[in-house]
């Protein structure tokens, strides 16, 4: 498994609403907004597409004090006069699981910014393209031919697979009719598999990656169960 580590930066404003009446003296009620997005390995800012939605779990006395954000900058806004901490649940894109942070809500300033950590499983494919968009990945190299690379990897397998006597199988999985849905794959998709394949890579798998000819080829019979299971189901998600 390869983690990718990616920084969340949690940035919050406040403000004390001059024309609402404070709940009792020297707490004024405050308007407040939280935003988050991600910072790059430049340390830039840039959106956290990641996430396919953001949950803020508010104190108990607001009324729905659970919200979700599902667009960038999940920004929330509310008023309140004490501050509290909120827990918040980063939901991954592509049923990436989920990632727990805790933000301390305080009106010590108008404006601070929180930066937090999370680890990201890259075997989940489906996420690479967004991972990619905030820094690098392990055992990823973005200058190598993708697109013939990508192309190569379906038509290499498809031939591999029909050597083999019909109705071959692993692991239940029937590798003629897998073969077959490669070559159906779209170039994004067909990515998704030789990063799948890279991130789980053994001595005993057969495969060649001739980066000068931007070639990717793999023998599927050589491939560990798990590893043959999971691009089965991937493979059949997409191709069907």
């Amino acid at each position: 498994m390869v983690e990718v580590r990616r920084t969340v930066r949690i940035t919050t404003t406040q403000h004390v609403l001059k024309d609402v009446a404070p709940v009792q003296e020297g707490f004024p009620m405050r308007g407040w907004s939280i935003e988050i997005c991600l910072v790059d390995d430049k340390g830039k800012e840039v959106p956290a597409t990641l996430f396919d939605k953001v949950t803020y779990h508010l104190h108990p006395t607001f009324a729905n004090p659970v919200r979700s954000f599902k667009k960038p900058p999940f920004r929330i806004e509310e008023k309140g006069w004490g501050g509290f901490d909120i827990p918040i649940t980063l939901t991954l894109k592509d049923k990436g699981g989920e990632k727990k942070l805790n933000h301390d809500l305080n009106f010590m300033k108008e404006k601070y910014v929180v930066d937090q950590v999370i680890t990201v499983n890259s075997n989940k494919s489906p996420l690479l393209k967004e991972l990619l968009k905030s820094g690098p990945v392990p055992n990823f190299n973005p200058n190598e031919p993708m697109t013939n690379k990508r192309r190569s990897a379906s038509s290499a397998d498809a031939r591999s697979v029909k050597k083999m006597k019909t109705g071959a199988s692993k692991a239940g999985v029937d590798l003629e009719r897998m073969a077959d849905y490669l070559t159906k794959l779209n170039e994004d998709d067909l990515l998704g598999v030789v990063q799948m394949v890279n991130d789980n890579r053994t001595a005993e798998m057969n495969i060649k990656n001739d980066v000068e000819k931007g070639e990717f080829t793999m023998d599927l019979y050589t491939l560990p169960d798990t590893l043959l299971k999971s691009l089965w189901d991937y493979v059949k998600k997409r191709a069907e």
